[in-house]
């Protein structure tokens, strides 16, 4: 299983007030098996404005520490055509078009998005691309 790490979900690793036990064993995961997640494109732009909007050493934190999460082996999906095509029919169920892509690439690669949006999660629920962290860690973790 591929499992597609939102940036709700990579952010409460670095912030104090937001830390979460789900969050916690994904990463702990991903340090053990990095080849087993993927992020879109966004992913890091979204980690890193949110770094800096809330975190008071925020760049240093997204260079020092995430940095060497996504260079370890995580695969990393650029945007393309085909990826902003088959997020669009996410939007119409909707989702933000940032949410689309992760959903989107989940389907692809016939993984999981993980996140702590469960707004979101409940919105595509039934097209099993999606597991909120928000009460548990996804069956078979």
């Amino acid at each position: 299983m591929i499992w597609v790490i939102d940036a709700s979900v990579a952010v409460r690793w670095f912030i104090e007030t937001e830390t979460h036990p789900n969050a916690d064993a994904v990463l702990e995961r991903v340090v053990q098996q990095a080849g087993s997640f993927a992020v879109p494109e966004l992913f890091a732009f979204e980690v890193h404005a949110v770094l800096c909007r809330i975190h008071p050493k925020g760049t240093k934190v997204f260079e020092e520490c995430l940095m060497p999460i996504l260079e370890g082996g995580i695969y990393r999906q650029p945007m393309t055509s085909e990826l902003a095509h088959r997020a669009s029919s996410f939007v119409k169920k909707g989702l933000t078009g940032y949410d689309a892509c992760y959903a989107a690439l989940a389907a692809d690669l016939k993984g999981c998005w993980i996140t702590f949006d469960e707004k979101a999660h409940q919105r595509i629920r039934k097209f099993k691309v999606s597991h909120s962290l928000m009460r548990s860690l996804p069956e078979n973790w």
